[in-house]
């Protein structure tokens, strides 16, 4: 394409400065040869001329890549950039450039997993980012079962501050995955929890609030945890806000109250997360590495070792190590999460109105509000949540 190679733009004329006076010089495409690479094969009509992209020098070229790296929306958008030439797909797979992908650019689809897409993603780790690191680490340690390699990926990614690889290491500790019973550490799941949690981590606030406020792998402390559990609740509002057109939130669409304490809890179009301060707001976007993991296994027909369970959280996708790793529904005891952020999450999006004690509760909080007593709210704001039990 001529305006591609830059041939259609006309001819410019530059002043130079020489010995201190001004000479005007003619540039002419193919006269001036200074900064062109190589002479590229086209038709004769241009032959000999140079390209205004090949007299780039390669560290505008790399800055280019690495804006467009960390940006990218999907896999296609840098894929479409690594076929356009051979100068492009050289650089475009330069540490710097790999250094810089976003986790979206990372999110390799599970029917797509293949050995070139394995390299790549260790690739990018080997060049320091940190989201390869992790997403690679949590495939690795959960659908490929090669535990320690996977540990140590996400550990990399951890010492960098990254929040998700702090939780997800946090969540080994507790369930003492890839381990046995005995291989638990409550107490460095804590401390992996606080520092994502520092971070701003949501699911570790929550994690950290049912921590404190049940005295698990550290001092029962009541008042401290419903603060984490209120800070999780807060954090998670204004994502939704941060990311949410103007335009929807001047409709007022996002915020609904239900007059019926009892009914506020209710899934209808939307999904109540944050039923307690009246606010209706989609589920959170899974990390691509979760969404790695639930379509790994929902090809597969679930976990590949029998009598192995799923985390009953839609977003998760994590599965368990061992026979009974995860904490079941005491309620119901149909599900099991591998957390106590999964179970309060899934509790507010789907497990409150198929557990099967939920009608009851629905009535006993009807007769206790009509007769002037309010219904139990455990620490995350939901009524008679159903605890776990290993």
């Amino acid at each position: 394409m001529r305006t591609r190679r830059g041939q259609c733009y006309p001819k410019v004329n530059m002043w130079v400065e020489n010995d201190n006076r001004a000479v005007k010089r003619r540039v002419e495409f193919g006269k001036e040869q200074t900064g062109c690479r190589k002479r590229l094969k086209v038709s004769p009509k241009f032959a000999g001329k140079c390209d205004f992209f090949d007299a780039l020098p390669d560290d505008i070229v790399l800055s280019v890549l690495c804006k467009l790296c960390s940006t990218a929306g999907c896999p296609a958008d840098f894929t479409n950039v690594l076929i356009t030439c051979k100068r492009l797909n050289g650089l475009g797979l330069h540490s710097l450039v790999l250094s810089k992908a976003s986790p979206k650019m990372l999110a390799v689809k599970a029917k797509n997993w293949s050995e070139p897409a394995h390299r790549f993603l260790k690739l990018c780790a080997d060049s320091g980012n940190v989201d390869a690191c992790y997403t690679l680490g949590m495939i690795r340690f959960y659908c490929l079962q090669n535990r320690g390699s996977g540990a140590s990926l996400m550990a990399k990614a951890a010492i960098s501050s990254h929040a998700p690889a702090l939780y997800s290491l946090a969540v080994i500790q507790f369930n003492g995955s890839g381990g046995s019973k005995n291989d638990k550490d409550l107490r460095a799941g804590v401390a992996l929890c606080a520092r994502a949690a520092f971070l701003g981590h949501i699911d570790a606030l929550r994690e950290l609030g049912h921590c404190l406020q049940d005295g698990y792998g550290v001092k029962q402390n009541i008042a401290e945890g419903r603060r984490f559990l209120v800070q999780a609740n807060a954090r998670e509002l204004a994502a939704v806000l941060a990311s949410t057109p103007s335009v929807a939130l001047a409709s007022g669409s996002w915020l609904s109250w239900n007059p019926v304490e009892h009914h506020r809890n209710l899934i209808g179009a939307g999904c109540p997360l944050l039923s307690d301060f009246g606010c209706n707001i989609p589920a959170p976007e899974p990390h691509p590495a979760s969404r790695f993991l639930s379509d790994w296994f929902s090809i597969r027909g679930g976990n590949s070792r029998p009598g192995l369970r799923l985390c009953s959280h839609s977003g998760c996708g994590r599965p368990e190590t061992r026979r009974h790793e995860f904490r079941r529904c005491s309620a119901c005891g149909a599900v099991n999460y591998c957390s106590r952020a999964c179970q309060a999450l899934d509790w507010k999006l789907r497990h409150k109105v198929e557990c099967a004690p939920v009608e009851r509760w629905a009535e006993e909080e009807a007769e206790n509000e009509h007769n002037g007593n309010g219904g139990g709210v455990d620490g995350n704001g939901n009524g008679d949540e159903a605890m776990m039990e290993s």
